[in-house]
């Protein structure tokens, strides 16, 4: 670890930016040197604008009139945030739950519809089982498939046998939480029709800043600043964003959490929780206000009077800026990464819960016990900072049961003023996962798991979208336990929002 006073602050821009792997880790240490990529990814990205609009327009002209993007975590949370600030309509899938995948078929007409099928691997379990059931629900129709994925993967080997519309071959030195600003990002931007000029200008501005001497450099700044905290043991890292900008966060979870959660440290992204008083919370708080409008305002100056740290983040008032919050906050991940002793760009804790996983699956034992309704106040009972609440729900996303998770994670502050955090399973997996795991050992976990429907085969495999749910969730309680966390887990019964609504009223 070393500590920013110690830090020759020019000289650490000068070695980043020369690509000096040791900032991270001995010589020869895996995934550093070859991770590097997206330090001038925006400037590269400029010769290629023109091509992904004139793809784009193509599919366009071929009456394709939606679009669906089969990705997991660093492949799908960036076009979900540029979505969501955009206010478009591409739909995203990364869930497993049958719900989510019905969902989505009711809400399309297939024979209309282009498929990007995106993984960096080309091996992910989730976005391989959702291209299998949805090639079979086109007839097998190549033309409505577009993959984007790194060269020699095995999804572009399938891809060239199967014919498929367009491969987009991604840039193998970036890392998948780090590729939001690849074509990773931009070619379901480009089918959006979003600003891919204003996005890729306002990323370059940003990295010309973090190119800049240190007392110019504003990624070096905010990295400093959250390293040096963190090692202050202010490392629950609050997120207070308005504006078109507020959905950021979702992205930032990830880069933050699976980039520094591991060996024992990390900082723990805290997204979704509504700000209350300064005395809601603990002193392992730090706030970061990104400033779009005034709706966070009164709260946040009561947080700094109070004497908890806030970083103040202003001038990014436009959905069009997210481009230079992505470039800032990868190279301040980075260079926290450095203050704090890890390697940002490793996952460690992620394997283990891949390969439980697989191990559930093999067992054909899908469905681990579940605990009773006492459970999850007993797993609170004496929670307190620096310790964290993590609710995990296996079921298909919906806004009532994310208000209902809302409450709850109130009324565990309440009772606690301990930080809280909320992530659909199997998303967190390959994002705070890492960090539950890998990071600080103060976590409490409570897996929600919930039924709907009728189950759905996924093609060419021996497993159900169901039954790859479950074994995930197994897989991940399997990994939390023997990690030594404390994790139970709680089936949900009829409305899951109203399920969970009567847990909160017990605190």
């Amino acid at each position: 670890m070393a500590t920013p006073d110690a830090i020759d602050e020019n000289a650490l821009v000068e070695r980043v930016w020369k690509r000096d792997a040791s900032l991270w880790g001995p010589p020869g240490a895996s995934e550093i040197a070859d991770r590097l990529g997206w330090l001038d990814v925006p400037e590269r990205m400029r010769e290629s604008i023109v091509e992904l609009r004139t793809w784009a327009a193509e599919m366009h002209a071929a009456g394709f009139v939606q679009t669906v993007l089969l990705g997991m975590g660093g492949s799908s949370l960036g076009p979900e945030v540029l979505r969501r600030a955009f206010g478009k309509s591409l739909r995203m899938l990364d869930g497993t739950d049958p719900g989510a995948v019905r969902e989505v078929t009711e809400a399309i007409d297939p024979a209309r519809t282009l498929f990007v099928v995106s993984s960096k691997s080309g091996g992910t379990i989730e976005t391989l089982s959702h291209f299998a059931y949805f090639y079979a629900l086109t007839g097998g129709n190549g033309e409505q498939f577009a993959v984007v994925t790194d060269p020699g993967s095995p999804l572009a080997e399938r891809a060239a046998e199967l014919g498929l519309a367009k491969v987009w071959l991604a840039d193998p030195q970036i890392g998948g939480r780090y590729s939001v600003l690849s074509l990773f990002g931009l070619v379901p931007a480009a089918l959006e029709g979003l600003p891919l000029d204003e996005l890729i200008e306002s990323a370059t501005a940003e990295l010309q800043s973090c190119r800049a001497a240190a007392n110019e450099n504003s990624g070096l700044s905010l990295g400093l600043e959250l390293g040096q905290l963190a090692l202050d043991g202010r490392d629950k890292l609050t997120f207070a964003v308005s504006g078109p900008l507020k959905p950021f966060g979702l992205w930032a979870e990830q880069l933050i959490a699976e980039s520094t959660g591991k060996h024992g440290r990390g900082i723990l992204p805290v997204d979704g929780e509504p700000l209350g008083r300064p005395n809601d919370y603990g002193d392992d708080r730090v706030f970061l206000h990104i400033r779009a409008d005034g709706t966070y305002d009164d709260a946040i100056t009561a947080m700094a009077e109070a004497g908890h740290p806030v970083i103040e983040i202003d001038g990014y008032d436009g959905a069009h800026e997210l481009g230079a919050l992505f470039y800032m906050f990868e190279f301040a991940t980075a260079v926290a990464g450095h203050v704090i002793g890890v390697n940002p760009f490793d996952q460690p804790n992620v394997q283990s819960a891949k390969d439980a996983t697989a191990e559930v699956l093999a067992s054909g034992d899908t469905v681990a016990p579940f605990d009773g309704p006492d459970a999850l106040a007993q797993l609170v009972s004496g929670l307190e900072p620096p310790g964290y609440f993590a609710a995990l729900g296996y079921l298909a996303p919906d806004d009532e049961f994310e208000a209902a998770i809302g409450e709850l994670r109130l009324a565990v502050r309440r009772a606690t003023c301990a930080a809280t955090t909320f992530g659909y399973g199997p998303r967190y997996l390959h994002s705070t996962g890492q960090l539950h795991k890998g990071g600080a050992p103060g976590g409490r976990f409570v897996q929600f798991v919930h039924e709907s429907g009728d189950d759905i085969a996924v093609p060419g495999h021996d497993y159900t979208f169901r039954e790859l749910k479950n074994a995930q969730a197994t897989g991940d309680y399997n990994a939390l336990r023997d990690a030594g966390r404390q994790v139970v887990r709680l089936k949900l019964e009829g409305d899951p929002a109203a399920a969970v609504r009567e847990l909160a009223r017990k605190f």
